[in-house]
């Protein structure tokens, strides 16, 4: 939550400080009744607890640009042009990835998916579905290498499968010039650069 308010989140949800700060305090309580080992994961391209803004709440075009590199990146996050006129409004999620009904929720046990480099990811994703695990959506992504920037590590960059827009591009977060770059590639394109990112779990607040 501490991040958010220091990457100036109030000012994309339009809302104050302490608004956005009482939003997101039930999601705190969750977090705190989770295992010890939500409180940190050291494991390479793995993150055991991620805080998520949805596009309800902040246009994940504004939000990219927050994005910075881990230990001490300084060029900010850029969306691809490639996208097209209509940027990333296209993208939902695919049929298989339920969100909660929020606008902000958990992510639990986040893996990066590097055993996927150099999978297509139309075959990486019935094996991630297999497993009991679901493929990050876009504000995913943006949320993991907001609070999680580690995971993104040249070479070690992934696919964010849980977002389609009717065709066969699949976004991606990956490095450009120094900066984490949000970008697309083909469904059936394998990329030895870039795995399939994951996740156990989303944990919305409670209701009311």
């Amino acid at each position: 939550m501490d991040t958010l308010l220091a990457l100036g989140y109030p000012a994309l949800t339009g809302l104050t400080d302490t608004e956005l700060v009482n939003r997101l305090r039930p999601l705190r309580q969750v977090a705190a009744t989770l295992p010890d080992q939500a409180e940190g994961d050291d494991r390479p391209g793995h993150a055991a607890l991620v805080l998520v803004v949805t596009r309800d709440m902040a246009d994940p075009e504004l939000t990219v640009p927050t994005l910075r590199l881990a230990p001490r990146g300084t060029r900010p996050g850029i969306v691809d042009r490639n996208h097209g006129t209509e940027g990333l409004d296209p993208y939902r999620p695919i049929e298989e990835v339920r969100l909660p009904d929020t606008a902000a929720y958990l992510l639990v046990d986040v893996d990066r998916g590097e055993e996927f480099l150099g999978v297509r990811p139309e075959e990486a994703l019935p094996v991630i579905l297999r497993r009991g695990r679901t493929p990050l959506t876009i504000e995913e992504g943006i949320a993991v290498v907001t609070h999680a920037p580690h995971i993104l590590e040249r070479n070690r960059c992934f696919m964010l499968s849980g977002s389609r827009r009717g065709d066969r591009r699949v976004p991606a977060m990956w490095i450009s010039s120094g900066a984490p770059k949000l970008g697309w590639c083909w469904d059936g394109n394998p990329h030895s650069w870039l795995g399939v990112a994951s996740t156990g779990g989303r944990l919305a607040g409670p209701a009311g």
